[in-house]
């Protein structure tokens, strides 16, 4: 073999040993990255359990020595949904709600106009069901009390408009204004003959807190991941990235068409 040919198959072994260890290199690569993405998984699993244990926190203890009055016109299992529109209505979209919690406030702002419209016009029943979740997370009575105060209006027939006001008025979340009676009467000022003295009364004397922390209780139970949890017939449409209000409007006019 001349030496030519001998060189030949010396540079060609050489070549495959370099793809082979260029190979190798890839290989090792790979699995690092496939166990760095499986450990960044599992981090962002820890800090989604962790997000939801937070969203989901405990009342903060206290009871209230009161028996559980349910708010006139409450419906459902042990009267803890409080409904707005027409019995009759085709479709049900069920709200669990805190007054202090941000993301509330934040579903309001952008859903409410097409849920007035759609319940106003019989094609939408709305059932809010009233949970106390920051009072539990950062602490106070502000989530209770006001939606004591809630239930208050409801039993004079003002929730919607006395639901819409909290909304509108919410103190930061870090700010425990609505632990203050005084400012939930005050607030009942905007709702045109909400501000009366059994209103007042209601309010203060905490007629509606046992049944506000059955209804906590009840969410707690209920294994939701946090507030607002937003029901279309019983389908959870808040963890819909793909919701609008516009598409929500369709689904229940579909409905309501049959």
């Amino acid at each position: 073999m001349s030496d030519k040919n001998r060189q030949g198959k010396r540079t060609a072994r050489e070549r495959l040993a370099e793809e082979r260890e260029k190979q190798k290199s890839v290989e090792k690569r790979r699995r690092v990255l496939i166990v760095g993405a499986s450990v960044v998984c599992v981090l962002g699993l820890a800090a989604v359990i962790g997000v939801v244990a937070a969203n989901t926190g405990k009342d903060d203890g206290s009871k209230s020595a009161g028996p559980v009055v349910v708010p006139s016109g409450a419906l459902g299992k042990d009267g803890l949904a409080i409904p707005v529109g027409r019995e009759s209505a085709k479709s049900t979209l069920t709200v669990w709600e805190d007054f202090r919690c941000p993301a509330c406030k934040a579903f309001e702002t952008v859903y409410r106009p097409t849920i007035h419209e759609l319940t106003d016009s019989g094609q939408l029943k709305a059932e809010y069901h009233l949970a106390t979740i920051i009072d539990g997370n950062a602490g106070g009575t502000g989530s209770r009390n006001a939606a004591n105060a809630a239930a208050c209006a409801q039993d004079v027939g003002k929730f919607t408009a006395y639901h819409d006001v909290l909304y509108d008025n919410q103190p930061a979340e870090t700010d425990d204004g609505y632990a203050e009676n005084s400012k939930l009467i005050e607030l009942a000022g905007k709702v045109d003959g909400l501000d009366t003295p059994a209103f007042r009364t209601c309010v203060e004397k905490g007629t509606h807190s046992s049944w506000v922390e059955k209804s906590a209780a009840a969410f707690r139970k209920g294994g939701f991941r946090g507030t607002p949890t937003v029901l279309l017939d019983g389908r959870n449409i808040y963890q819909d990235q793909t919701m609008t209000p516009a598409k929500l409007k369709q689904l229940v006019q579909q409905a309501d068409n049959g």
